[in-house]
């Protein structure tokens, strides 16, 4: 018996040798006219890389026995195609565009805030040759970036009682760091308990002061804070009073909190500095959609907020950006702060912001994707899902498609517990799961980002621009024949 299991695992092996000699060389895949082909458009380097892997895997196969003779002379004459594939596959964008279903406007996850038009054109005219960035064209002299919007935000922005100019830097809570360093390094900074927030990826305000050098002094309690903390806190090392705005959260039921008014007058008696940080940077009256609670720049800067803060690719509606609004001799401070540099933004986002501010100021709400999905009416989306529902009825019988009512928010840190009427397709399937049916919608050619309630998918229309309903159509066919 043991002699016989010896001459079978020689057998065996022997076997394996010559399964293994069958396996062609790197080079010699790499010179067939096919793989040739491949490197002419993909490139030397990944292909070698694909050829290496795609042998080192059939290496492993044959070692635990899981490939025969007539499958590796398969793979190898499918070698080529396989190759293809997989560089296809490597070298395919991970960033990809995808349909928000989910009726989330400002979803920080898609990306937030989505461009305009003219946002795209203006950035790709001025970004595939050169531009007068910084260059003063009456001049030929060296000039600065933040002209081409500061001159609109002057516009926009409206009487503040002073003269207000704008800079702009890569997201707001750069913005954060950067007013608070210029202005506050070494000293402290008053903020209410009730306003130490968290943002996305558990950065907080304490830690961003932290990072600034200026030195966090709380003040009141969670739910209430008067004027008379502020004042009581004040010393001969305050530098700043803080305002941030509770862009994210709610504070409701036995609440108190001083006016931006009284705050502006009590930094003025003691000669100190008011900020706000805004966060969702909101120039557009919001009460017109029926959100209310939101304040506007301007609004904040005429209540005598001496600097303000706030962001590019929410309520704005443009490009990711951090701004800083305040009076002409504390920005110009806070340009002068080495920091700047480090953090400012290129031509492209000056570019998409410039075209932004310019809708505003043609009062073309229509042409700014984040306000145009606000603005959008519950029965003009009742009207698209009706006629949506009906076509899946016919292309996708065995689907259960139904219109429901539900609601819409505004998302990405901006107006908590806003929410808009919507109407959405809610679908089910007596087959396949909804959170089956939601991962096969994201894994489209172009992926349908959708919410899962109660067993069914409900996609909200309000974020689906009807351009993409085609697509939604689609993706729902491709489920019923699966």
């Amino acid at each position: 018996m043991i002699e016989k299991n010896g001459d079978q695992g020689s057998v065996n092996a022997d076997s394996k040798s010559e399964l293994f000699r069958r396996l062609p060389s790197v080079d010699e895949l790499m010179r067939g006219d096919a793989v040739r082909a491949i490197v002419s458009r993909a490139g030397h380097g990944a292909t070698v890389e694909v050829v290496r892997v795609l042998l080192e895997d059939m290496r492993l196969r044959i070692a635990k026995d899981a490939m025969t003779e007539q499958q590796i002379s398969a793979a190898i004459k499918d070698a080529p195609q396989t190759i293809e594939r997989q560089l296809q596959e490597a070298m395919a964008f991970s960033l990809r565009p995808v349909i928000n279903a989910t009726g989330v406007i400002l979803h920080t996850n898609l990306g937030r805030a989505p461009l305009g038009r003219e946002a795209l054109q203006h950035a790709t005219e001025v970004s595939q040759g050169y531009s007068n960035l910084e260059l003063d064209l009456a001049t030929g002299e060296r000039g600065e970036r933040d002209v081409h919007v500061d001159r609109l935000f002057v516009k926009l922005l409206g009487d503040t009682g002073g003269e207000v100019t704008t800079i702009v830097v890569n997201n707001n809570a750069a913005a954060v760091l950067l007013t608070l360093n210029a202005l506050a390094e070494g000293g402290e900074v008053i903020v209410s308990r009730g306003e130490l927030v968290e943002i996305g990826g558990s950065f907080r305000i304490p830690d961003v002061m932290a990072k600034s050098g200026a030195v966090l002094r709380e003040v009141g309690t969670t739910n209430r804070t008067r004027i008379s903390d502020y004042e009581q806190a004040i010393n001969e090392r305050t530098k700043l009073l803080l305002r941030v705005h509770r862009s994210n959260f709610e504070i409701t039921g036995f609440t108190e909190q001083p006016s931006l008014e009284s705050l502006a007058a009590l930094g003025r008696k003691r000669g100190i500095l008011l900020m706000e940080d805004l966060g969702s940077g909101d120039i557009f009256d919001l009460r017109e959609v029926g959100v209310y609670g939101e304040p506007t720049i301007g609004a904040s800067l005429r209540a005598g907020v001496d600097v303000v803060t706030f962001s590019g690719d929410k309520l704005l509606g443009g490009p990711q950006a951090g701004l800083i609004s305040g009076s002409r001799e504390l920005v110009a401070k806070i340009r002068g702060n080495p920091l700047f540099r480090a953090l400012r933004v290129d031509k492209m986002f000056y570019a998409a912001l410039e075209a932004t501010l310019l809708a505003y100021l043609r009062e073309d709400y229509h042409s700014l994707p984040t306000l145009r999905m606000m603005r959008l009416t519950e029965e003009a989306i009742d009207e698209r899902a009706e006629h949506l529902m009906r076509k899946l009825r016919i292309s996708s019988p065995q689907l259960y498609i139904a219109v429901v009512a539900t609601r819409s928010v505004i998302g990405g840190g901006s107006a908590p517990g806003a929410t808009l009427p919507t109407r959405a397709l809610a679908v089910s399937s007596p087959d396949i799961s909804a959170d089956s049916i939601a991962q096969q919608l994201r894994a489209w050619a172009m992926p349908i980002i959708a919410r899962v309630e109660e067993g069914r998918v409900l996609l909200d229309l309000r974020t689906v621009e009807p351009a993409q309903d085609a697509e939604i159509l689609k993706a729902m066919e491709s489920l019923t024949r699966a």
